[in-house]
């Protein structure tokens, strides 16, 4: 029966119109996932001896790296459920077309699942837990407490997996528990209370007990079984799986009416983030790029002004790319009735430009509290911005004409873009969008100052801001040469 399935779905994924996209994006995407699982076992082959000689040093207070691992595991966990909500594709696929077929709902319903326990976002942890295990039974822990600890993690890997099928569709539920994770992770780091006090006990009790990795595994087990009878009570076309109706709501937007022809597109942008899951989940990450060049504070990029440059990109951008990258798939669902409009081309991209351009001043001034760390922050800041408007607005859109499937907004899943977004084409446009203000950066920078390599940015910005009508006229005649083909494969479901 598991080859039955895997044969449907490998011809669904070869007969797709997006079959070209859609392998190199698997074949992209197959390669950092490779290296991202090989960091993942580095991590935990070395990272027991890392944090030892930070122990000697006196750098950490603690008693010995499997202890302190121990503390700080809940974080682990909660990261890796917060990933899984946002990114883990839930086992609804394909599904519809199943019940025609002589297939009971039962053997669905556990190969959908079963995919779900072999996924990327299971894999991983295994690659860290296996090092890390073998590191200690090296070290003289003792065996049978390793192998229970081990089995404990794994089991709590897999609740998880289970346990965001119910919170895939429990946004009120999500929400407030990321608050309350980020508000204990605050009041642990400026000393007013430490969650890790409770919570480490529980997993040093998975190694001094060897049964005890029977709990979370008897757990996992029974959430899996829930989870089975929750989704096979779902799998009915007039019940569990039909579309989801909700009262029409009207809206007062007619301030927009001051752009003239475009407010028409614009109302509806607006109406489309507000009213449906997915576009809303990627205006919510697109504005949390504004935290994006935090990372670049630590000591690894200092003095390294790449970093800041980059990290200015998205900061400011971050909606940018993560909306703009995905024009017009956001009107996918009914592109087909908006050509036979004869709709002008200008007017739908200049609204998209318009709101990517305000988005970006929006996270500008988001932005503005990096000039704590230094007033060349705030240089890259500004350069950014003006580059994101001037230049990557347009060139954005222009990436958009290649994207050929259409996107589900009923659902949150891979907010950041996914294959839609990802073909040879929207991948050279990366080329203009990021590599060539670094590549400016230092050419001025290395040559004159520093201050120069962030004017030069600016400047190529303000350089696509005055040729914009010309671009957009690029772009326009692209997209009524994509246009048939786009229809075509918008029309395709899968």
């Amino acid at each position: 029966m598991f080859k039955i399935f895997a044969n449907l779905e490998w011809k669904s994924f070869t007969r797709s119109a997006a079959f070209k996209q859609n392998l190199f994006f698997k074949i992209f995407i197959g390669f950092f996932a490779v290296i991202i699982l090989l960091e993942f076992a580095g991590a935990g082959a070395f990272i027991y001896y890392a944090i030892e000689g930070f122990i000697e040093d006196g750098k950490l207070n603690a008693t010995d790296p499997f202890s302190l691992i121990n503390k700080f595991l809940i974080y682990w966990f909660a990261a890796d459920l917060i990933f899984r909500y946002f990114f883990q594709k839930m086992p609804v696929a394909n599904i519809k077309p199943l019940l025609y077929l002589p297939f009971t709902k039962g053997k669905i319903v556990k190969y959908a699942m079963g995919k779900t326990i072999i996924s990327f976002f299971n894999i991983m942890p295994a690659f860290f837990f296996i090092p890390f295990s073998v590191v200690l039974l090296i070290e003289g822990y003792d065996p049978v407490g390793v192998i229970s600890w081990h089995l404990a993690m794994l089991s709590i890997t897999l609740l998880l997996n289970f346990l965001n099928i119910f919170l895939n569709n429990l946004d009120k539920v999500f929400y407030p528990v990321v608050i309350i994770i980020v508000g204990l992770a605050t009041t642990q780091f400026y000393g007013y209370f430490d969650i890790t006090s409770y919570t480490q006990p529980m997993f040093d009790f998975f190694y001094s007990q060897p049964w005890s990795f029977i709990l979370p595994l008897a757990l996992a087990a029974a959430t899996a079984q829930y989870a089975y009878i929750y989704f096979k009570g779902q799998l009915y076309l007039d019940a569990g799986l039909q579309t989801k109706q909700e009262t029409a709501k009207t809206e007062n937007l007619d301030f927009l009416n001051r752009f003239g022809k475009i407010s028409t597109y614009l109302k509806n942008d607006i109406k489309l983030i507000k009213r449906n899951k997915r576009a809303r989940t990627t205006f919510i990450m697109g504005f949390l790029f504004v935290f994006y060049g935090l990372f670049f504070m630590s000591d690894m990029y200092a003095g390294n002004d790449f970093g800041k440059v980059f990290a200015a990109l998205f900061c400011t951008g971050g909606f940018l790319f993560s909306f703009g990258g995905l024009v017009p798939s956001w009107d996918s669902s009914y592109y087909k009735l908006m050509m036979s409009q004869n709709i002008p081309y200008r007017e739908f991209l200049l609204s998209k430009w318009w709101l990517m351009v305000v988005m970006t001043a929006i996270s500008t001034l988001l932005s503005c509290f990096y000039v704590y760390f230094g007033i060349e922050w705030l240089y890259a800041i500004l350069a950014g911005a003006v580059y994101n408007i001037g230049l990557n607005a347009s060139v954005t859109l222009l990436g958009g004409a290649f994207v050929k499937t259409p996107i589900d907004l009923t659902s949150n899943k891979k907010a950041f873009g996914d294959s839609k977004a990802f073909n040879i084409k929207t991948v050279l446009l990366i080329i203009p969008k990021m590599v060539l203000p670094v590549l400016i950066y230092y050419a001025f920078a290395l040559t004159i100052s520093m201050e120069a390599g962030f004017i030069a940015i600016a400047v190529t910005g303000l350089l696509g801001l005055l040729f914009r009508d010309k671009i957009l006229t690029l772009v326009e005649n692209i997209y009524k040469n994509e246009k048939y083909d786009t229809i075509a494969a918008y029309s395709q479901k899968d």
